[in-house]
This record gives C-alpha cells, structure tokens and sequence, in this order.
C-alpha cells in the first residue's frame, strides 16, 4: 500500500511544493461501548459434525479440500478461515454464506481472548470483521438476520482488542452513516475512520480524504484531503471506481496551492514510513 516518490512526483507533475503546517487526524476513541467483549454463537444444528464423513479424494483440489477440512475440524484457525473464505466467495466450493459464517464463528468463539501478538491474531479479528458484515446485512434463508447492533459489536471488539484496520473502518461508517448520528457518535465514528486511514486502510484514506477536501462535517482541510485521497487512489482496486472518480473530482476543484501542500504531504507520509498497519 505503500505510495512511492515516483507516484508523489507523478501526483502534481510540474506543481512546485509551498510549505505550510499540517494539522494531525487522529485520537483514540474512549466510547465505553467500543469495549465489548461480544461472544459470538454458533448457530443451531451447524456444529461441526464432518469427522468421518469426508471421502477419500483423488484429484488435487478434492485432496487439499479434504486437508483444511481435516486441520479445521482439529481447531486450527488457518484451515478454518480458508475454508470460510472458500465458501464466503465460491472458491472451488458451493457458495454457501451459512457455512462460511460458522468457520469464521469458530474461530471467534475459540480464539477470541487470544493475545493481540499472537500468531493468529490477525485472522482471528478478520473473523470477527466477517461475522460483523454478515450481521450487518443478514444471510437470507437463514437464522442469521440483519442486526446492526450485533455488527457493531464484532467490529468494536476487533478495532478496540486487535487494532484492526478493517473493522475500525467498518465501525466507522456505522457511527457516520447512522440517520439519527448524534454528535458525539460522528466524533467517535470520525476518530475511527482517522485511525484506519493511519494504518493504511485505504477506503478509510478514501472516506476520510472526501470528508476533509469538502468539508463535510470537519473542518475543510483541502490539501490534506487530496492527500488521503492520493493514497487512497493508489491502493485502490480495479473495482473500486467511487476512489477513483472520488479522487478525479477533487484534483480538478483543487487549487495550485491545495495541490502543493497536498504532495509535501505525501512526501512526509512517505518519510515517516507510509503504510502504518
């Protein structure tokens, strides 16, 4: 996720730099209901009950499948988050949302007062941010609903425990995008967004970098918007178009000087290390 210089040069090409101070976008959210310790429950008549029910396989894939099931159903947490995504997205699998839900709610349930250090820690709070996207909007056909509560809650504890990135975007955009957002929910939910974007998370640097260039209930910072937004931009995927146009958008309203300050900024990001996750 890194930006480079030739990027930052590519960035204003022609455009000489101003110098002028640069206000920081970060703090630590205290909201006492970030600090939940969710435990999250397995659903009804989806325990594991494989053992003894995977046939003997021939063929490669048929052979690797029956492997991660093996280690899976042994506890280990790798096997079961590549199953869970092989069956979050259809990966020489069945696509099947309730099955993937229940690897990743094992790997919560089992591994969730695990040490952030640990070897594992980052897959176990990925888990927790996929256990929170599927609560957020539900598994049709299924007993898990739509409960934003809920969602919420994973992704509290996987911001607030593990430090992910992830999850503190996805909390964010719960605390900003509620309807009836009280100001104090929009401070914690904008100190969230602030943090992700530290740490590289590039829709973060992207939700950030809107806000900041246009104003949108922070103080308009024009040059440290463009700024998040070149990251943003930078790390994007092909998919993600709304960065990309997000980004066009606000270097054609730039002025020279927005521009300017913009790349001194990422020329600092770069000198004090870029990506911070």
């Amino acid at each position: 996720m890194r930006t480079s210089r030739r990027a930052i040069v590519a960035f204003v090409l022609g455009v000489s730099a101003l110098a002028a101070p640069a206000l920081a976008f970060d703090g630590a959210p205290v909201n006492p209901k970030d600090a939940t310790i969710p435990v999250v429950t397995t659903l009804p008549g989806t325990a594991a009950t494989m053992r003894g029910r995977i046939a003997p396989a021939t063929a490669p894939q048929e052979t690797s499948l029956s492997a991660l099931q093996y280690a899976a159903e042994g506890g280990h947490p790798i096997a079961q988050w590549k199953l869970g995504r092989m069956y979050a997205n259809g990966d020489g699998v069945a696509q099947d949302d309730l099955r993937a839900f229940e690897y990743f709610s094992r790997i919560a349930n089992a591994h969730a007062e695990d040490s952030p250090s640990a070897p594992q820690a980052q897959i176990v709070a990925n888990a927790f941010v996929e256990l929170g996207r599927y609560y957020l909007s539900g598994i049709p056909n299924s007993k898990v609903k739509s409960d934003p509560e809920r969602a919420r809650e994973m992704f509290s504890y996987a911001a607030s425990y593990f430090g992910n990135a992830d999850a503190q975007y996805d909390l964010a955009r719960l605390y900003l995008k509620t309807p009836d957002a009280s100001r104090e929910d929009f401070r914690y939910g904008a100190r969230w967004l602030g943090l992700a974007a530290q740490k590289g998370q590039h829709e973060a640097q992207a939700l950030l970098g809107q806000m900041l260039f246009n104003g949108d209930r922070l103080p308009r910072q024009a040059a440290r918007g463009l700024m998040w937004l070149t990251l943003a931009r930078d790390s994007a995927g092909t998919a993600e178009t709304w960065i990309k146009e997000s980004y066009n958008r606000a270097f054609a309203k730039a002025s020279d000087d927005d521009k300017a300050m913009a790349l001194q900024l990422l020329e600092q990001w770069v000198q004090d290390g870029g990506n911070r996750r």
